[in-house]
């Protein structure tokens, strides 16, 4: 606790103005900057010699439909030497492009485009930015809050045409008529009870 609290106050001399909050909440560091600092962020906290978060754990977002600012991306750091993690927060709107990482940490590549196909987020200066997790056809961004649970199209293997095809969803389900007896014998005494009761 006492070194990510040393952690933060380096963090905070050295970035004075360009970390908008900080805190440590369950013994990790919590930072909010603009997105438009974030690359220089992310080099300092990399190659500082104070902090060292060398690895990159994870890059991914929430959504906020009602917020102006509706994403907040999520960048989760590692550092070995100081047994420490650091998670950095940005706020951006809908369409705003954020600066591709891989430059600084070459593994953000799949994970920026888990989170492009995820969300719609754009990356400037990515090398390969393109669907990884849906398919290529696939209409719209799964996570977002607005996409309907049971999506767009359906996929399935045709028979006929001997080939997997995409149809409009159809949500098809049989009339039931349910008698709301139930099948097991143990509740024989409460039907009694009923019927004395009227």
């Amino acid at each position: 606790m006492e070194i990510n609290q040393n952690l933060e106050k380096k963090i905070n001399s050295e970035l004075t103005t360009k970390i908008k909050n900080s805190k440590i909440n369950h013994e990790q560091i919590y930072i909010t900057i603009d997105h438009e600092n974030l690359i220089e962020v992310l080099i300092f906290l990399k190659s500082n010699e104070n902090t060292k978060f060398k690895q990159l754990i994870d890059i991914t977002a929430v959504d906020f439909p009602e917020s102006k600012k509706r994403f907040k991306m999520i960048y989760l750091l590692l550092s070995h030497e100081n047994n420490s993690r650091i998670i950095l927060e940005t706020f951006i709107s809908e369409n705003e492009v954020v600066s591709s990482i891989t430059s600084i940490f070459p593994s953000s590549n799949w994970m920026e485009r888990e989170v492009f196909d995820m969300y719609g987020i754009k990356f400037k200066n990515h090398p390969d930015l393109r669907r990884i997790l849906t398919d290529y056809e696939f209409e719209g961004y799964p996570l977002r809050k607005d996409f309907p649970i049971t999506g767009h199209k359906e996929v399935r293997y045709s028979e006929d045409k001997k080939k997997v095809i995409y149809e409009p969803v159809r949500l098809e389900q049989d009339y039931r008529n349910f008698n709301y007896e139930s099948p097991w014998e143990g509740t024989k005494y409460i039907k009694k009870q009923s019927k004395k009761n009227e």
